[in-house]
Parts: structure tokens; sequence; C-alpha cells
């Protein structure tokens, strides 16, 4: 249905031009001559003005924003998107908004800024975005990085208001002005994302440490995740599941690993927004490099795969899910034990997600399991309270990591939280984390036995604190031993029909 926007003095009419300064060419490019501008500026379908459906879940980045202004009264808040990364000369990454940001706001668009400015009860949100003169601008088609016969229109500044569920939106143009003005009253800003808006405010000692405390702020909010953000988890989970189901099927005729990280990323720009993060595709003894994201090794039947990836969804959450898998569909008896062991250690994390529970209560419970298993086959040679006494630590030899990160928007999410409420912190209802025990035993490492060496093995899952316990998100994902290789011979089976 059409609509009228009111418009305010800072806001560009359809007609004025998108920005002031020249827009961007690349090397090869020929100047257009005014013959050809004013030729492209006419004859051109009018648009119609028509109000853009809500953003999902307008009403919980509502109630984020109020969350956060509720911890700065009377002061102003600055929170940019980020701009687009250059990949090499010319070329840039596909865009991804700053966490911080799309939490608050749900937009995906490079160079907005939402600012905070307080007010009685509270603060007034302003979100500064990219205009849209539609075809009034010769920028439309001059313009490589921002005109949109390039890379598509932008959403435009009273489409944006409609879109967001944001009272004030203003155009990019008028930002500048707006952060003069701040300059002189002072602001807290999130650092780190926009050269345009951190070169405004000078880093003293003091402003460095405000700007700290509001990054640290959003991550510790970020902490608990609401109804909505656990339903995109879930969805994000679901959509890795079947990721995984296609790196199964085409596992058994697989050449490399690169081919199975490829079939994996084609599910995650289906299904999503991308994936969360660099696939791991490591097969062989590429499993005991913790984050082996070359893909470059070939598949082996005998081999174990581990295989560590995540679709990220369109709203931005994502999921980390790893599968040790055989790639002949069997597990060995040496393979098998490594992994009946790892299986083991996750169950004892499990037991120890709850509310009221060190966060690192889980690792230890993991770690304990770990280090018994290594006596007994023979790896370690000490007691096991020697080995897991904090001055030696023994066991890390053969298990780098810690079995929890907290998940959400980030993989390694809310980063920037103080250590007192997350490492060191309480597990709370709400709090989504990973569990992912592992044990990788180097080719080269003559502690271990022949037998063992070039055997890397990790289990992760998705859980969310519960009232009375945890939920696990990927449960639907099978876990077992046995019920791996069961799953394994469906999808083979399935791919055959």
């Amino acid at each position: 249905m059409s609509a009228s926007f009111d418009r305010r003095a800072s806001e560009p009419a359809p007609d004025a031009p998108a920005r002031s300064k020249p827009p961007a060419k690349a090397s090869h490019d020929v100047a257009a001559p005014p013959a050809l501008i004013s030729f492209m500026l006419k004859s051109w379908k009018p648009r119609p003005r028509r109000a853009p459906k809500k953003v999902p879940h307008a009403a919980a980045h509502h109630a984020r924003r109020r969350a956060l202004s509720a911890l700065f009264p009377g002061e102003a808040l600055i929170i940019p998107s980020g701009h687009e990364k250059v990949r090499a000369n010319d070329t840039h990454y596909r865009f991804r908004p700053g966490t911080d940001f799309f939490y608050l706001t749900g937009n995906h668009e490079p160079d907005c800024v939402l600012v905070m400015l307080p007010k009685k009860g509270g603060h007034e949100d302003v979100l500064f975005v990219e205009p849209n003169p539609g075809r009034s601008d010769k920028t439309f088609f001059t313009d490589r990085n921002k005109g949109e016969l390039w890379v598509g229109p932008r959403l435009g500044v009273p489409e944006s208001r409609a879109r967001f569920g944001v009272k004030r939106c203003a155009g990019l143009d008028s930002l500048d002005a707006r952060l003069a003005e701040l300059q002189a009253r002072g602001a807290r800003v999130l650092r780190g994302l926009s050269e345009r808006v951190d070169a405004k405010f000078k880093p003293t000692k003091e402003a460095k440490e405000r700007d700290r405390q509001l990054a640290e702020a959003l991550s510790e909010l970020r902490l608990k995740k609401d109804p909505a953000e656990l339903r995109e988890l879930s969805s994000a989970i679901a959509s890795t599941h079947r990721g995984f189901d296609d790196v199964i099927a085409r596992m058994r005729g697989a050449k490399s690993e690169r081919e199975l990280e490829g079939v994996f990323g084609l599910r995650a720009r289906i299904e999503g927004n991308d994936v969360g993060y660099g696939t791991i595709a490591a097969s062989g003894h590429h499993a005991c490099t913790l984050h082996w994201t070359r893909n470059d090794g070939a598949i082996e039947q005998g081999d174990l795969l581990l295989l560590d990836a995540g679709v990220e969804a369109d709203s931005l959450y994502t999921a980390d899910i790893t599968r040790t898998l055989p790639i002949s569909g069997k597990f060995s008896r040496e393979q098998r034990v490594v992994y009946d062991l790892v299986a083991k250690a996750q169950d004892a994390a499990f037991a120890e997600v709850r509310p009221g529970r060190d966060f690192l209560a889980p690792n230890r419970a993991a770690m304990k399991v770990l280090t018994e298993g290594l006596i007994e086959l023979g790896v370690l040679r000490c007691s096991a309270e020697e080995a897991l006494d904090d001055a030696h630590q023994y066991y890390k030899r053969y298990t780098l990591h810690n079995v929890s990160h907290m998940l959400g928007l980030d993989v390694h999410d809310c980063a920037k939280a103080r250590q007192e409420a997350y490492k060191f912190g309480k597990l709370e209802p709400g709090m989504v984390l990973t569990v992912e025990p592992g044990l990788y035993f180097q080719l080269d490492d003559l502690t271990v036995p022949r037998r063992l060496r070039g055997i890397g093995v990790r289990i992760e899952d998705d859980v969310v604190v519960t009232k009375t316990g945890m939920k696990n998100l990927s449960a639907s994902i099978p876990r077992d031993a046995r019920d791996v290789e069961a799953w394994i011979a469906r999808v083979w089976r399935g791919a055959r029909t």
C-alpha cells in the first residue's frame, strides 16, 4: 500500500544529490560527456513511493535500543555500521554490518550510523543512511561504489524510517554537522568501524575508557538471547544440518577438502547470508590443526573428516557445529576409541551447563574426562591430579582449547564483555554457548602411540541455558559414533535414489 512520508529539513527530497564528493571511478573508466549525462537523466518511469515492510523483529531492535539507553542516561551514543573493505585494488569483500549496529537496528547497509541523542526520559534515535536520489542525479550511473546501476538501489531516508521503525532518519550528507555538534558536547563512540566517525572524536585516555565501556555494555546486553534470537539461531542450525548432509553426500566421491568446503558454502548462500566463519574441512592429520581453513588436502578413504562449519542466517545469527566423520562410512578401531572418549567428555560438559554454574565448569568436567582417558590410552604417563594441576596442564598438549564460547551474531559472541560477566561469570538462562571438546594427536608427537598419531576429533554442539538446565539446539544432528555411521549410510542411500 502506498504511503506518504513526513520529511524533515535534514532529509533530502527524492531529487536531491546523494553526496557531494566525487563519485568512485576505476582507472579504466572513461569520463561521461555532458550529452550522455543529459540523456541518462531523462525518461525514466517514476517509482511508486511505497512504504517498505518493517524489518523482522523491529520491536526487539527497539527494545534493545531502550535497554542501551537506560545504561547511559544523559549521554550521546554513536554506533556505526561500518564500511565495505577492500579485497584487492578497487574490489571489495561482500559487506556485513557491524554486529552491534545490526543488533540495535536490523539494518544491513554499509556506511550508516546510529546516533542516540539524550533527552528527558531516555534517548532519541537518529539513523543516518545513504539517500536515494533515484535517477535524478548522475551518480546513479557514474558512481561504481554506490550508483544503483552498479550495485543496486539504496533504501533511502524515508523508507529507512519505515523499514527500521526509527522515528528519525537523516541523510549521510548531514552526518558531519551532527558529529561536529557532538564533538563539543561529548559522546561515547563504538570505535573501529568507521574512520569517518573515529576521526571526529579525539581518543584521549578518558575518551578511550568511556568508549570501551560502551563496547563492553553492548557485548553484555547480547549475553542473554531473547526468543527472537533463539528462533534465528535454531533456523541457522537447521540449515547447517542440511549443509552437513550435503557434504556427506559429496564425501564419498570427493577428491579434495576444498570441494567439500564449496558444497557447504553453497547451502550457506542458498539458505542464509553466508558462512558464519571460514569453514574447516580438515581430513586426515589436517584435523590436528585447530583452525585448518586452507582446505587444500586430498580426501582419502580410511581417514576422518573434521567438519567445523556454520550457516549464517540472513538475520546474521550463526550456527557453529563440528562433526568428525569417517570418510569410508565406518570408524576404524583406533578412531572409534578416540571419538568415544571425546563424546564422553562432551557428555560430562553438558551436565555442567545449568544456571548458577561457572562458565568454565563444563570445561573443567570435559578436561577431567579427557585427561583420565589419555592416561588409559598410554598417552599421558602421570596421575590425573598432576596432569590437571594448573601449574602443569599437561593435557593441553593434546587439546589446546577450552570447550565453550558464547554464540550469537558473532561466532565468538560478546567478546568485549567483562571477564567477570563472561569467562569468570555464572551461566544464566538465555545464554547460548558451544560445547566442543576435542583431541588432536599430531603426526610427529612421540609421546603418542604410533597407532593414534594423525587422528583429530572434535564434537561441537550449540546449547542454550534454560531455567532448569540446558537445551541442545543441535541435538538433531547425529553425535554418537553409531548414529554418525548410520547417518552417513542413510545420506548415501538417499543420494543413490
